[in-house]
């Protein structure tokens, strides 16, 4: 069989056997690869530094008879150390990492592996809050799965206004004007940034962000869990 090269960020690791382990890699062109690391277990093994969580490698593997196939050959290309020495950072990039695997097909565009990157590098940059990261990211995969709600018009498809109070309709997936509503302009501002293309950078930049972020939390996670596998 032809051996094949790639660019992998690895989503799961299952120990195998004495000296093995089977990892799961997102790429950008092949979806996702179940793939035999043999020996990567042991101490002199060539894999291994360039397996790691947390990291992007350039890797060569051969496709097998069935869904597993065989690492060959692996080359760390980026390291972000930062998110290691950080538990909350950690345990922030295990969930990300869960919650884009559970809601991605074994075939995902290339955009989820752009966006898999980019919260990796976000992650490594100490500077940005770790619940911006969460809400960006948690946003960016309902975006991809053809979820972003209308932040445009209002239920009765009246142009969103400055000076009105709103609450989300998760029915129409759109704001509805209440007098006794927690959204503002400036909540409907900070959702089409978290929305849009912009990365976790820029939006740390945005003043008043943070404030913001704990009343759009649950309508983000309440879409998450109503329209992804997650």
């Amino acid at each position: 069989m032809k051996q094949l090269l790639t660019t992998g960020i690895v989503l799961t690791r299952t120990d195998f056997g004495e000296a093995d382990r089977i990892v799961t890699l997102l790429t950008p062109d092949h979806g996702k690869l179940r793939l035999m690391a043999r020996g990567v277990r042991k101490i002199k093994s060539r894999l291994a530094g360039a397996i790691e969580l947390f990291s992007i490698s350039e890797i060569g593997f051969m496709h097998g008879r069935g869904e597993l196939g065989t690492l060959i050959s692996a080359r760390l290309i980026q390291y972000y150390g930062s998110i290691a020495q950080d538990i909350e950072r950690v345990q922030q990039g295990y969930a990300l990492i869960k919650m884009l695997h559970r809601a991605t097909e074994d075939q995902p565009e290339p955009e989820y592996f752009e966006l898999l990157q980019q919260a990796l590098a976000a992650l490594d940059d100490v500077t940005i809050d770790l619940d911006l990261i969460n809400l960006w990211f948690q946003s960016q995969l309902l975006r991809l799965a053809g979820h972003t709600p209308n932040l445009r018009t209002d239920t009765a498809g009246q142009k969103l206004d400055a000076e009105t109070r709103y609450t989300f309709d998760f029915d129409s997936v759109a704001f509805m004007s209440r007098e006794a509503g927690v959204c503002t302009a400036a909540h409907i501002k900070i959702l089409r940034l978290l929305f849009s293309h912009n990365s976790p950078q820029i939006l740390s930049r945005v003043q008043g962000t943070s404030g913001l972020l704990p009343d759009i939390a649950p309508l983000i996670s309440t879409m998450r869990t109503t329209y992804l596998r997650t």
